[in-house]
């Protein structure tokens, strides 16, 4: 490649680099893997030393990724906060070994490795004085970070205050732990909320809100891993980084779990094959494993670039990929009735764990990988994400393989099983299937549906595991002392949960329609029904030709309606909302007639997810108000509504500025 060749490689990557950092850094929405981006990285720091003319100081090979974020107070790290240099091979462990060596061995310096995890989190430093916590920070751009010290505060292992008075700062990675991952996850399905894409980008997104509250709901954690800066007067290191870890955690820090004190770069070496041997056995999810020099004297003298030290380096696993053979192809009903295959595999141990299954996603996935079920296939699994099926070995087949099929029912329930026309999940459609019981009897109870003040998400589990309420229906039946048995001296709550479902029984019928989760149904379809439409039996025995001439209901709305009103566990709900009382008629307005068109002429736009609304929700209170509810961001947008996570629209409304709203700006504008 010559240096013209090399000039256009080096801008392409360089900004697609940049867009990928943005999205993992400042977004905390990952559109790439970690392997493929440090491939990447890799790339260009080759193509940099090739043609070293061509190295700027923006580039990201020369500093560290991230950016303050809009509304928090920039912090100046005393110490930077540098990032590691990235290795993939145990021959790079030892090139670094022999520089640290030489060194080592001209200044007369003992040469000890200690060998950490690395957690996959979010780099942040605590600054204690006297021994009290008084501010903390995230990386940033490794010189300038967040303050987000009041979040900080709500995390359970971060101490507000340390056995002895010290003067001291040190640095963790604040993470959320693989169960409460995936069981985060899993209350976000049911509730219908977007999905973190992994508990790194989860954890960043959480510690980095403007609202402590939802930092404090989230399961938080954080492990401390060096000090930054001590006062020598108040605390003695020793020398030694292994040392100094011991007396953090005699402090009150909860320091990394995993570390080994290693007398030569073979004993390290060692040391990373055992943790990546014990990694599927961790509660926590790592993205490599840390080799840094013990002696505190040497790494002074070592020094750092002005990315990375030159003591440490961040060794990452690289992708394993082995054969195994595809024993049969199983379907699982999750929380929101999504049918998807999975793959049962001849046990094969991969990058330290043994996979047996893995998802296979959705019908075109098989097809286009040409799977089918007794077929030899490749697995790979990157670190500690979720195995997946790469290739297929075609050349292997002895013409007894068989075909997978989609089935038509659900194999929970015996339902109709669809999918729709440009999507790639099938679903369950019954509203009674075990499989998708929380789901739904969240969505019913919802502010959108029947609005049932204090049944949450964590209540309703616990109905379901003990066996309180089976489906829907069964919430009309409970007793204050059945909900009491949940909380202790739980009474009260008891009773107040009684005459919320006892109110919601009186909603009007629109309430109740949102609430039964028919698919494409939302708050304002279902007011169109009821214009046109005056009790569920109504509803229930309309024809199609009819419903498709509703205004805003086409041919797949009104087709979903009415299959949804033709099952047997739809016609059995009704029938037992009905004996409990719940209206399954319209209301008369009594408000008919009286309007409030403040937000007449403007144009809102909804972004991210709102604590305390649905986007339906919010988007009903706007056209309530006379304001209009638009899908993108535009000159003409007069105010763009951002919630937790926001999106491109964020950015785009920053860059065309445009008046960005936080969810108390909207409250106060509404009420």
């Amino acid at each position: 490649m010559n240096l013209e060749e090399a000039k256009v490689e080096v801008k392409n990557l360089r900004e697609k680099l940049e867009y990928y950092a943005k999205l993992y850094y400042d977004m905390d929405s990952p559109a790439i893997s970690d392997y493929e981006y440090d491939m990447m990285m890799n790339k260009l720091k080759a193509l940099e030393k090739q043609f070293p003319e061509l190295i700027t100081r923006d580039s990201l090979t020369q500093k560290v990724g991230g950016h303050v974020k809009e509304g928090f107070k920039q912090v100046t790290h005393e110490v930077p906060l540098q990032s590691l240099q990235d290795i993939f091979s145990f021959e790079e462990l030892r090139e670094f070994d022999e520089r640290v060596r030489k060194v080592a061995e001209e200044n007369n310096e003992e040469l000890k490795y200690v060998v950490e995890t690395k957690i996959d989190g979010l780099s942040t430093a605590l600054k204690y004085e006297n021994g009290l916590l008084v501010q903390g920070a995230t990386r940033g751009n490794g010189l300038i970070g967040e303050d987000v010290t009041e979040n900080l505060r709500t995390i359970k292992h971060i101490p507000k205050e340390l056995k002895e008075k010290i003067n001291i700062t040190v640095r963790g990675e604040v993470f959320i732990g693989t169960k409460e991952f995936e069981k985060m996850n899993e209350e976000r399905e049911i509730l219908e909320e977007p999905l973190f894409a992994n508990a790194r980008n989860a954890a960043a997104g959480s510690l980095r809100q403007l609202d402590s509250k939802i930092t404090a709901s989230r399961p938080l954690d954080i492990f401390i891993f060096n000090v930054q800066k001590y006062d020598e007067n108040t605390f003695d290191a020793e020398n030694s980084h292994f040392t100094e870890l011991n007396k953090l955690s005699n402090l009150g820090f909860n320091v990394v779990p995993v570390r080994t004190l290693c007398s030569t770069i073979d004993e390290a070496i060692e040391a990373i094959k055992k943790i990546g041997e014990d990694r599927e056995k961790l509660s926590f999810g790592i993205d490599g494993a840390v080799v840094k020099v013990d002696n505190l004297r040497l790494r002074e003298i070592l020094g750092t670039t002005y990315k990375v030290p030159k003591w440490a380096i961040a060794y990452k696993y690289p992708p394993e990929k082995k054969e195994t053979k595809l024993l049969d192809i199983v379907c699982q009903v999750g929380r929101t009735g999504a049918i998807t295959p999975t793959a049962i595999l001849k046990p094969v141990k991969v990058a330290g764990s043994t996979i047996s299954k893995t998802t296979l996603h959705n019908e075109d996935f098989i097809k286009e990988k040409g799977l089918m079920i007794g077929d030899t296939v490749v697995i790979q699994k990157q670190g500690d994400v979720i195995p997946e099926v790469v290739d297929v070995i075609k050349s292997k087949r002895t013409g007894e393989e068989k075909e997978f099929v989609m089935p038509k029912v659900c194999p929970v329930c015996g339902a109709p099983v669809v999918r729709e026309d440009g999507e790639a999940v099938a679903r369950c459609i019954g509203i009674e299937c075990n499989a998708k019981i929380l789901r739904n009897i969240a969505h019913f109870v919802s502010k959108e549906g029947m609005d049932i003040d204090g049944l949450g998400i964590k209540i309703i589990e616990q109905l379901v595991d003990n066996g309180l309420i089976k489906n829907i229906a069964d919430i009309y039946t409970l007793t204050v002392d059945e909900i009491a048995s949940l909380k202790k001296n739980g009474r009260k709550f008891a009773q107040n949960l009684i005459d919320a479902i006892n109110v919601s029984k009186n909603n009007d019928l629109y309430k109740l329609l949102t609430a039964l989760g028919i698919r494409h149904i939302g708050t304002k379809s279902a007011k169109g029904l009821t214009k046109r439409y005056k009790s569920i039996d109504d509803i229930a025995t309309a024809s199609f030709e009819e419903l498709s001439m509703i205004e805003d209901v086409g041919s797949i709305t009104a087709e979903s309606i009415y299959e949804f009103f033709r099952q047997e566990q739809t016609i059995d709900l009704i029938k037992r909302l009905k004996e409990a009382g719940v209206n399954t008629k319209v209301l008369e307005n009594k408000d008919e007639g009286k309007y409030d068109e403040r937000f007449f002429g403007k144009t809102f736009v909804l972004t991210g997810t709102l604590e305390n609304y649905t986007r339906d929700q919010a988007s009903e209170i706007i056209e309530k108000f006379g304001g209009k509810v638009s899908g993108s961001v535009s000159k003409k947008t007069s105010y763009v509504l951002a919630g937790e996570e926001a999106g491109s629209k964020l950015t785009k409304a920053q860059d065309l500025g445009v008046q960005i709203i936080t969810e108390q700006q909207f409250n106060e504008m509404i009420r």
